[in-house]
């Protein structure tokens, strides 16, 4: 499982006004605690800025390579700050976020994706939004699929967002979602899945419960990466071992490892 540290978004208050100060030992802080707690890569999100994304998203990225080298994912509808922060890039093979089948979106950042090497988020939806059930969500992934690898990207290189829709709208999305995981392994073999994992507590109370519970359940379907709190013990812990019962771990070494590393719970 790649895990993908979520904790670096300016909607959460505390990262919005340390961003908006330029409080470098906080974004230093919270990068290299989410590294030692198991994230792959940082998402990097600073959206809520909208006058001046692109400024404030190199600056980000910028700041958070100085204290780790993982890779990033940058995570913006917006072109001009995927670029600004793809530019700034100094470790690894960053990963876009997002692409879809919407033409507006596909033309300004495919070139980016291409240009940088970059991996890339496709999510589920098109023009019309997202498909209410998997038949429309896994057609929309086909297509992209297509598209993309005839771009010339690797289909490894992909990875598809089912797109996860919180329970508290309609009690139905959380097997939704999970059908559609299933159904990309099915349609497009090579595919990763991708998610970002707290949009299906959105609006219930004890959300980190219903989050892991999710988790469980969406590696049993296939997911590969999620956008998580990896400072969440109990949530890291049920994803190791989900990992480990679900045959994605061999020798269950990861399990074993994290363990002996005193961080289940």
């Amino acid at each position: 499982m790649i895990v993908i540290g979520e904790k670096i978004n300016t909607s959460i208050e505390q990262i919005g006004l340390a961003v908006e100060s330029k409080d470098k030992s906080a974004i230093e802080e919270i990068a290299k605690r989410q590294v030692e707690n198991g994230a792959d890569y940082l998402d990097i999100n600073c959206g809520t800025f909208i006058d001046d994304e692109p400024g404030y998203i190199k600056w980000l990225v910028e700041t958070v390579q100085d204290v780790v080298d993982k890779p990033l994912c940058i995570d913006s509808p917006n072109a001009d700050a995927v670029e600004s922060g793809l530019k700034s890039i100094r470790h690894g093979t960053p990963i876009v976020n997002s692409i879809t089948a919407e033409r507006q979106r596909w033309e300004a950042m495919l070139p980016l994706v291409l240009e940088h090497n970059a991996y890339v988020v496709a999510l589920c939806m098109d023009g019309d939004g997202i498909p209410e059930q998997p038949d429309g969500r896994v057609k929309i992934a086909v297509k992209l699929a297509d598209e993309l690898t005839r771009k010339g990207l690797n289909t490894e290189n992909i990875f598809f967002d089912p797109m996860v829709n919180p329970i508290s709208t309609n009690t139905q999305n959380g097997l939704i979602t999970l059908e559609t995981m299933r159904r990309l392994k099915q349609e497009i073999p090579q595919a990763r899945t991708v998610c970002g994992l707290s949009n299906i507590s959105y609006g219930m109370p004890a959300r980190r419960l219903i989050n892991q519970v999710f988790l469980t359940a969406s590696v049993l379907s296939g997911l590969d990466a999620c956008i998580v709190d990896p400072l969440d013990r109990r949530l890291m812990s049920l994803l190791y071992a989900s990992e480990a019962l679900a045959g994605k771990d061999e020798y269950c070494m990861d399990y074993i490892r994290r363990y002996r590393s005193g961080l289940l719970e």
